[in-house]
């Protein structure tokens, strides 16, 4: 498998497990009556500090349970503000970004340097820690969608292919991102942005396109395609002809010709006869008889027997990989007046229109799984989402993470509007909490950080012994799980001893098997033994993310 190098790439690989581990601080809840102090509980969340922090952060309660990642990370077109800088001290790296912070665009000062191949560099260093941690919070059946351009597709390819396996590649989805592209370059008009995608593990999963309501036909030819001939049995035609014979012969037009193979008899608007047509037909006989069989109408509406159909329900079909408004995905300028509405003003440039992420989400996704983005900008995710949520009453889950200081102000706000409603719009309804990033949860020794809420040092044993949300924070007593006991003993700033007595004081509740957290234990392994006591020393033996 070939594989990328790039400058730093040995410091940065492993760099995700160096990573504090910070708690999340609630800062508010908000739901249809507007904000609250209480968290809303609802499974929502918007968290405002660096994505990489609150990727490690979410990895305690969401570690392999997020169905559907999308991400619309920056795409490093080298002349735009730089601001995911993680703290690398490699020397390596050292050199290469301060010769990309004083390199120079068009004679002035820019964080990164259009003609300097170190922005690549660089872009690489910021984004491979955030897919390892991405890789982990991804469910084994889920997948994961990243937006890009061509300046880092083929880089982020390969870094893909190393981090989530080249065999767990999907494939390229094409996105037309715009019906009039500006004239950037001499060259080429980009209309076409891609869409990455990747599984966790290889399946035979079916990804479920949809595609929007129609009110016209599809062709059931296509002048790219091989001439074929295809057979319509008796009453499988709808025909707007009179009841009349149809000599066999070449209609349809002289560019795109139709031959009638034999003649056509029609019988109040069906097809009474077997008929066969040659011409350059998207499907073959099987597909046509499957189709038919699917109640496809197959339809003729004039007398140069051009042949189309309409499909009863499109929501069996396989996704194909150009997405653009025949799939109901609107273009960024859609996007743009989308947030004109929401907003009355423009907070963002080059927005991704709602309609691609739904439809994204709706290839893997059930009423009741999680979607995240780590790079949520205005908050088009979580639109997404909600406006699912409202159409089939289902339960999905967003989990947006930005670092800007817009989060509130835009990435939050859109949230709240669409919530409640819009312009015109109806609200979807809905709730969320909003998150910031807190304290490390252990400090440069290793050591519990005492600044910490004890409740939260709970909360995260919690987690990392049973996968589930703590009953109780405010306890020795953590709670019972699979008939084990579990109890952490520990004081800021004393230094706690799991003897005799501590056990008296403190196991009240009969359990099987106890987990028993300490910074020392006296009790005699014998002992320990016959009660089915396993001690754990703090902080030597509490799981690191």
């Amino acid at each position: 498998m070939p594989t990328l190098h790039w400058i730093g790439k040995e410091k940065i690989i492993k760099h995700h497990l160096d990573v504090p581990y910070r708690v999340l601080e609630h800062k508010y809840g908000f739901t249809e009556k507007g904000e609250q102090k209480s968290p809303t509980e609802s499974g929502n969340m918007i968290i405002h500090g660096d994505n990489l922090e609150a990727l490690k952060s979410l990895l305690p309660k969401y570690e392999g349970k997020v169905k559907c990642i999308y991400i619309d990370p920056p795409y490093n077109t080298g002349n735009e503000g730089w601001v995911y800088n993680d703290n690398v001290n490699h020397p390596k790296i050292k050199k290469w970004l301060e010769k990309t912070l004083n390199a120079e665009t068009e004679g002035k000062e820019a964080t990164i340097g259009t003609d300097d191949l170190t922005r690549h560099d660089k872009w690489l260093c910021m984004m491979y820690p955030r897919l390892k941690l991405l890789h982990k919070l991804l469910a084994d059946d889920g997948a994961i969608f990243i937006s890009i351009d061509d300046n880092e597709v083929a880089n982020l390819t390969l870094i893909m292919d190393e981090i989530f396996g080249e065999n767990n590649f999907i494939g390229y989805y094409n996105w037309l991102k715009s019906a009039t592209p500006p004239n950037l370059s001499h060259k080429i008009k980009k209309n076409l942005e891609y869409v990455l995608c990747y599984s966790k593990r290889v399946n035979s999963n079916k990804f479920v396109g949809i595609k929007k309501d129609s009110k016209s036909d599809d062709p059931l030819t296509k002048p790219q395609n091989s001439i074929k001939e295809l057979y319509f049995p008796p009453g499988t035609l709808n025909i707007k002809l009179d009841n009349k014979i149809i000599k066999k012969g070449i209609y349809g037009t002289a560019k795109f010709p139709n031959e009638l193979l034999n003649d056509l008899v029609i019988k109040d608007n069906k097809n009474e006869n077997l008929v066969g047509f040659k011409n350059r037909f998207i499907w073959v006989q099987e597909k046509l008889i499957e189709e038919i069989g699917n109640n496809t109408k197959m339809n003729i509406s004039s007398s140069s027997l051009v042949l189309s159909y309409k499909k009863e329900n499109y929501n069996n079909e396989v996704p194909p990989n150009l997405i653009s408004l025949d799939n109901g995905v609107e273009t960024t300028e859609n996007a743009g007046r989308e947030l004109l509405s929401i907003f009355g003003n423009k907070v963002f440039d080059y927005p991704k229109p709602h309609s691609l992420i739904q439809y994204l989400i709706n290839f893997l996704c059930d009423e009741n799984s999680i979607i995240l983005d780590s790079f949520s900008g205005s908050g088009t995710t979580a639109h997404a989402v909600l406006n699912l949520n409202k159409q089939d009453g289902g339960n999905r889950k967003f989990i947006l993470i930005e670092m800007e200081d817009y989060a509130g102000t835009i990435t939050a706000e859109r949230v709240k509007r669409v919530i409640n409603g819009y312009s015109d719009k109806e609200g979807t309804s809905g709730s969320f909490d909003f998150y910031s990033l807190g304290q490390p949860l252990f400090n440069e020794e290793e050591n519990l950080n005492e600044e910490v809420e004890i409740e939260k040092i709970r909360e995260y044993i919690w987690f990392t012994e049973t996968r589930t949300s703590i009953g109780n924070k405010n306890d020795i007593f953590l709670g019972l799980y699979n008939d084990t006991g579990y109890y952490f003993i520990y004081e800021k700033n004393e230094l706690t001893t799991l003897d005799y007595k501590t056990l008296a004081q403190n196991v009240k509740t009969k359990a099987e098997r106890y987990i028993i957290y300490a910074d020392n234990c006296l009790l005699p392994e014998p002992f320990m033994l016959l009660n089915n006591i396993e001690f754990k020393k703090i902080p030597r033996d509490i799981t690191r993310f």
